[in-house]
């Protein structure tokens, strides 16, 4: 079973999005384990009988919570700092582990030349499930993880550590190092195998990321206050906790793992504490905005604005309708932040809006001459295909990033060098994504003369796309968008103006 599907199943037995540390930190031993610890330590048996107290407490911590948690996550740095004897008690310690809860082991693995060896023991003799890596070696450190089809890896991409801000906020904070990793480490991989982990104190941060990387999972860091007897700082934490969720999850309520306050390692009954905090976080997912059906029936409201004013003014009112369009701050791919988004994703759970948009991609297609269709990964992917579909043409699309293991091609499916392709992309903001994908279809032999979009975000944009040698066609505009929508009442005069000059 894979990483993302033991996950699954995990969150769904055990009711939780918790993620337990399991780390031999002597510091934070209970009282009952410590003193014979402290005991053997002044009696020179190290390493001998200190190990054995410490996987005698590791094991407890499993017994008491593998019902309560969807993962489990061992710091590889507290085991190998004991020496042989503490890779001994890693072994045991994953051993324990029931085989239906996932292991992830935090490593944050950093050097390119051990990383095949570091994959194989972990994933193939200690059997971990997932690992997280630095980012800055880059893809070729994470390839060999990836190689692995089952298994999965986290990068780290912020920290909250108060001193890492001056790095990770260079050169400055709209467009920060660590939104530059989130962004680069997209390609790197499929949603399955990439996760991302951020420390969490910093909702804001969370919120960015969360934005770049909609669908990733992402296993949160440093999210509750020291809260031992402390009214006020448990007070906090749930307001904490209530802006984590919120910047964190998913549309569909999904996608976050939160860590167990390491209270519960040091106390001696760890099971109420882990208890209590689920049914915390439960409740608090139950009152977000995300927690709702994920397919909702749509219906129209009703608009009496003049259908000549714009030739596709309903199909504009049923995209907002539909939720397409948010007036809420948010980062785009390019690194630029919009005060609003624009949610094409949203159009293939509606059936009647998705052909609705098909059809007025095709009346520009009709148009052009092409032997095959192309769709720019991710977003473009259902449309390019409903495409093909209609109008009976073959379908390819350039990858996103080539795997590091099977065909490793550039290109998923056939066609025969020098035809003529025509691409096919949701927004155009930027216009790298599109120009990208050209360039890579041509790469490989294949001829790109036109691109078409359904929303010219305009901006010079497509200046830019004819400098790069193609023709740019788009079904909307996004002042179009924006003049049907306050003509028909559908945003106020300060999202008129906002979408104006954007």
């Amino acid at each position: 079973m894979s990483f993302a599907s033991k996950l699954r199943t995990a969150i769904a037995t055990n009711q939780s999005i918790l993620c337990l540390g399991l780390d031999p930190n002597p510091e934070v031993m209970p009282a009952k384990y410590k003193a014979k610890y402290d005991s053997e330590m002044n009696s020179g048996a190290y390493p001998d009988r200190t190990v054995a107290y410490l996987w005698e407490w590791m094991n407890f911590i499993i017994e008491s919570t593998a019902d309560l948690v969807c993962a489990y996550k061992p710091t590889l740095g507290f085991y190998t700092a004991l020496g042989a004897g503490g890779l001994e008690l890693l072994a045991k310690t994953l051993a324990a582990i029931p085989p239906e809860i996932p292991i992830i082991l935090d490593a944050k693995h950093a050097d390119l030349n051990s990383s095949s060896v570091m994959a194989k023991t972990a994933f193939e003799q200690w059997g971990v499930d997932a690992i997280t890596l630095s980012p800055y070696i880059g893809q070729d450190l994470a390839a060999r993880f990836l190689m692995y089809p089952d298994k999965a890896i986290f990068v780290s991409c912020y920290s909250s550590n108060t001193t890492a801000q001056t790095f990770q906020e260079y050169p400055n904070s709209e467009k920060p190092l660590y939104l530059n990793v989130v962004q680069n480490c997209q390609a790197w991989s499929g949603m399955e195998s990439l996760a991302l982990e951020i420390g969490a104190a910093n909702p804001d941060a969370l919120a960015k990321v969360r934005s770049l990387a909609p669908e990733r999972l992402i296993l949160a860091r440093s999210i509750w206050a020291n809260s031992q007897g402390n009214d006020q700082a448990n007070h906090q934490s749930i307001e904490n906790l209530a802006a984590i969720l919120d910047a964190g999850l998913d549309a569909n309520g999904g996608g976050l793992i939160l860590p167990v306050n390491q209270d519960a390692l040091a106390i001696g009954e760890p099971a109420q504490l882990v208890r209590s905090l689920r049914d915390e976080v439960n409740q608090a997912i139950a009152v977000t905005p995300h927690h709702r059906p994920t397919c909702d029936l749509w219906m129209p409201n009703v608009c009496l604005l003049d259908q000549a004013g714009h030739p596709k003014a309903n199909l504009i009112l049923q995209l907002f309708d539909i939720g397409c369009i948010t007036f809420e701050e948010t980062v785009q791919a390019s690194g630029q932040i919009f005060p609003y988004y624009i949610d094409l994703r949203r159009i293939i759970s509606n059936p009647q809006v998705f052909e609705a948009v098909i059809g007025t991609y095709a009346e520009i297609l009709q148009h052009l001459k092409f032997d095959r269709i192309a769709g720019i990964p991710y977003g473009s992917l259902p449309t390019a295909s409903g495409l093909a579909l209609r109008l009976n043409f073959p379908l390819i699309f350039p990858r996103k990033e080539v795997k590091a293991y099977g065909a490793r091609r550039l290109i998923e499916g056939n066609y025969e060098v020098g035809e003529t392709i025509v691409v096919v992309d949701d927004i155009l903001i930027s216009g790298k994504s599109a120009i990208e994908g050209a360039q890579k279809i041509e790469s490989c032999g294949l001829k790109v003369r036109d691109i078409v979009v359904f929303i010219d975000h305009e901006s010079g944009v497509c200046d830019r796309i004819q400098a790069s040698g193609y023709s740019p066609h788009a079904v909307l505009k996004i002042s179009e968008i924006n003049e049907t929508l306050y003509q028909a009442g559908r945003i106020t005069e300060k999202q008129f103006v906002t979408l104006s000059h954007s």
